[in-house]
């Protein structure tokens, strides 16, 4: 059956799931027809006591959504052995997404095989230069470069204009009607792009980088330009639930 976000109040076919899988794990006396106060608290010792996908703390909040729910469908909870190995976040996803989203995870997974990395100083080095494409000298920020060459490797070129600005790189896809956020009940695919702002909500700064997959409630990125120098092109992951400072998702329809 499908595992819908469920928290204090609910009620219908999923609130009977939650109920016996709490029983069956021993966290939940009887099972009733709504999601009450002794669900409630039995949810939260559950989470108390377990862990997600990749092995982390669950957040005991009462709210039963992906992460909560993979946690008691696997009654065993080898978190560790679910968790993607680095190396399966070097290949290629099976299926998901466009064309030419896919497309551009392929070209980001070679960069990163390859080592691609600043060199020499933050914001600097043969790699940045490449991907900033002539549009400003290094050291420039490049994590959006690094997107827009990803995307220009296909042999139709870049589908939105070439930029070394994330949040130009979003309001492009906006423009488009390529954009997308969880509210729309969408779920990130391969070679989708994903945007935080930096500095203010409505500020200028950003953060782009492309998905990787979705899966158990994470979503697993490949990025460039985050972390200290040298920072390198590499894989990252979040709960899709609570990624902090998002701004948003976009993806290329063909």
């Amino acid at each position: 059956m499908s595992h819908p976000t469920i928290r204090l109040g609910a009620s219908g076919a999923a609130v009977h799931e939650l109920m016996r899988l709490l029983r069956a794990r021993g966290y939940l006396e009887r099972e009733g027809a709504t999601f009450d106060g002794a669900v409630r608290r039995a949810v939260l010792g559950f989470q108390a006591r377990h862990v997600d996908a990749r092995g982390q703390p669950l957040v005991a909040d009462g709210i039963v959504g992906p992460l909560t729910w993979w946690a008691l469908v696997h009654p065993r909870n080898p978190a560790v052995l679910n968790t993607p190995a680095t190396g399966a976040l070097t290949q290629m996803p099976a299926s998901g997404g466009s064309p030419r989203g896919r497309a551009a995870l392929r070209a980001a997974l070679a960069e990163m095989a390859a080592g691609a990395r600043e060199v020499g100083a933050n914001n600097n080095g043969a790699w940045v230069r490449k991907y900033l494409h002539g549009l400003v000298p290094p050291p420039a920020n490049w994590c959006a470069a690094f997107v827009s060459w990803c995307y220009d490797q296909h042999a139709d070129g870049v589908p939105f204009r070439y930029s070394a600005g994330a949040r130009d790189v979003r309001d492009q896809f906006r423009r488009k009607g390529w954009a997308y956020d969880l509210s729309s009940g969408a779920t990130p695919e391969p070679g989708d792009i994903v945007v935080w702002w930096r500095g203010q909500p409505a500020g200028w700064m950003g953060h782009i980088g492309l998905v990787h997959h979705a899966a158990d409630g994470i979503v697993f990125t490949i990025e460039g330009n985050k972390g200290g120098f040298p920072a390198r092109v590499r894989p990252f992951d979040y709960v899709l639930s609570r990624i902090d400072k998002l701004l948003g998702f976009g993806r290329v329809p063909f």
